[in-house]
């Protein structure tokens, strides 16, 4: 807090401006030679007015000059951003104020650690939840798939050429949802995430969306970067997935750009591309998804629109290296 602080409470602030103000004006009508009739004359009454009205005024202007620090510190309050965590305000003027802003940066400590450990609760559920759905969607699905795929080849066998050419078409059904089925698979949980690191998974990435999309990707991602904790290596995969599936959805880009780095102590990553630029009404969720993603792992991020156009998702997450 700024020691430049009044040293008055509230209530002497006011207190003492309007006590001297009629003060002042008490010693005014004691000195002043006019007089006052029991029935004024206009000129009498008019000096009354005048005489009350500044009274008036200057009591707003005591008032109001008293009342200020309290209106800055409700606007510092309102500015205040939930997904950006890290933010205090500095109130300065009387007492109350300061102690208001002590108690609200306080407030806003215990929400920001009480937000980030429920965030990684319910974050830390969610992937378990998926790491499930993903082996039975392998094991069951993924298993009753390529039996019918054997059966179907078994039956093709016996069969006439003609039946042989509808089941080569099944055949050919099944291996496409087996395939699609890898996909939301690998979407689920991302194997080459734990498998290979960081910067390969963001390069698997890239090629897969490729591969979909028919959109080229040009990464620029540095293999050596200091490894960040599994909590903000997921955030960091996630946040690139959901930027790209948002690329795919709604950008109508013809090239999508991924880096990464590290820059003094903090994993920096980019996915920018050159489609239409942001849709305040597309994917609101995903971008909340993302800023809370970042919230919890201690970085920030920035969804901007670059002067040659498109989204620009900027996340940097300080490196926190195993122990």
């Amino acid at each position: 807090m700024n020691s430049e602080r009044s040293e008055l409470t509230l209530f002497w602030r006011i207190f003492l401006p309007n006590a001297a103000l009629l003060l002042l004006a008490g010693a005014l009508l004691v000195l002043s030679p006019a007089e006052v009739d029991s029935s004024p004359s206009a000129g009498q009454a008019a000096a009354l007015a005048v005489g009350l009205l500044l009274m008036v005024v200057v009591n707003l202007i005591l008032i109001r000059r008293a009342v200020e620090p309290l209106r800055q510190l409700t606007d510092l309050m309102a500015q205040i951003d939930p997904l950006a965590p890290g933010q205090r305000i500095d109130a300065t003027g009387t007492i109350e104020t300061e102690q208001l802003g002590e108690v609200f940066n306080s407030m806003l400590q215990r929400i920001e650690d009480e937000r980030r450990e429920s965030g990684r609760r319910m974050l830390a559920a969610q992937e378990e939840e998926r790491v499930r759905l993903a082996r039975e969607l392998h094991d069951e699905v993924g298993q009753s798939i390529t039996g019918l795929m054997l059966d179907v080849d078994h039956a093709a066998r016996s069969a006439s050429p003609a039946v042989r050419a509808q089941l080569a078409e099944v055949r050919e059904t099944a291996r496409e949802l087996s395939g699609e089925l890898g996909e939301i698979v690998r979407r689920l949980r991302p194997e080459t995430l734990d498998d290979l690191g960081l910067a390969s998974a963001l390069t698997v990435l890239g090629d897969r969306f490729t591969d979909q999309t028919r959109i080229p990707v040009d990464r620029d991602i540095t293999p050596t970067l200091g490894r960040l904790s599994e909590d903000a290596e997921l955030a960091v995969y996630r946040v690139a997935q959901e930027s790209l599936t948002n690329v795919a959805r709604h950008a109508a880009a013809s090239r999508v750009w991924i880096e990464l780095s590290e820059r003094e102590g903090r994993i920096v990553m980019r996915v920018v591309d050159d489609g239409r630029g942001l849709d305040t009404a597309a994917s609101g969720n995903g971008r909340r998804g993302m800023r809370e993603r970042a919230m919890l792992v201690g970085g920030t991020l920035d969804i901007s629109r670059p002067p040659t156009g498109g989204v620009a998702v900027r996340l940097e997450v300080p490196v926190q290296r195993h122990r």
